[in-house]
């Protein structure tokens, strides 16, 4: 991008030469190519790559063959990340960037994704608590593509913090059932306490008054001579 806005694309793809050595203008601007391309590069790959001459062009071949090496080994160790990707503990922002990335990667490698393989991918690294939306993006028609599938998830995933947060406040709140429930077995408690006292004061009420009525008997039954 820096190449094409400054119109100097042609010193990376080698199309842009000098009309001659003393062409001053042309090595100025090689120059600064040069000068971006080793401004990008990390200090071991730096290491690796620099060497003193050459052209802008020399420098960007060095760099493709350097991450071309082993291309097809790359390919399926990056595709077999993508298709054993699960979500953990990720959000799914998190998770749908980590799956874009490894896709972008095959990509550069000559080995693009289809958006509809990127989707099932995306999918298939679910967890249960996203088993509904999956079952509605499975089955739509057309299939969503990668960004639209990102949504519905990202919308799902809204959902269900918004529930466990209801979910919470209510387990961390007294409950008044809990509470009603205390207070009536108290209460229960408390009557049969004083049933109990009652019917033993009855009792003994009834005890006394028994005694009392045989003793009058006792006392009015007539007496008879043999």
């Amino acid at each position: 991008m820096h190449c094409l806005t400054f119109d100097s694309l042609g010193h990376l793809d080698g199309t842009s030469t000098p009309t001659d050595n003393n062409d001053a203008v042309w090595h100025k601007r090689d120059a600064i190519v040069k000068l971006w391309l080793y401004g990008t590069l990390a200090q071991t790959l730096f290491k690796s790559m620099f060497k003193k001459g050459g052209t802008a062009h020399d420098v960007w071949n060095r760099i493709e063959n350097q991450f071309r090496n082993n291309k097809e080994a790359r390919v399926m160790q990056l595709d077999s990340e993508l298709r054993n990707k699960e979500i953990g503990d990720m959000s799914i922002h998190e998770y749908c960037q980590k799956l874009k990335s490894v896709a972008d990667l095959l990509s550069n490698l000559d080995a693009p994704v289809p958006d509809k393989t990127l989707v099932m991918y995306m999918l298939n690294g679910l967890n249960e608590k996203f088993d509904y939306v999956l079952n509605v993006i499975k089955h739509q028609k057309p299939f969503p593509t990668f960004e639209d599938a990102k949504k519905m998830l990202e919308m799902e995933e809204t959902r269900l913090k918004k529930s466990h947060k209801v979910a919470v406040t209510h387990t961390d709140n007294p409950s008044s059932s809990t509470a009603l429930i205390t207070t009536n077995t108290q209460n229960q408690q408390t009557n049969i306490s004083r049933n109990n006292n009652n019917d033993n004061r009855g009792n003994r009420r009834g005890n006394r008054n028994k005694g009392r009525y045989n003793n009058n008997n006792y006392h009015q039954r007539p007496f008879y001579n043999n």
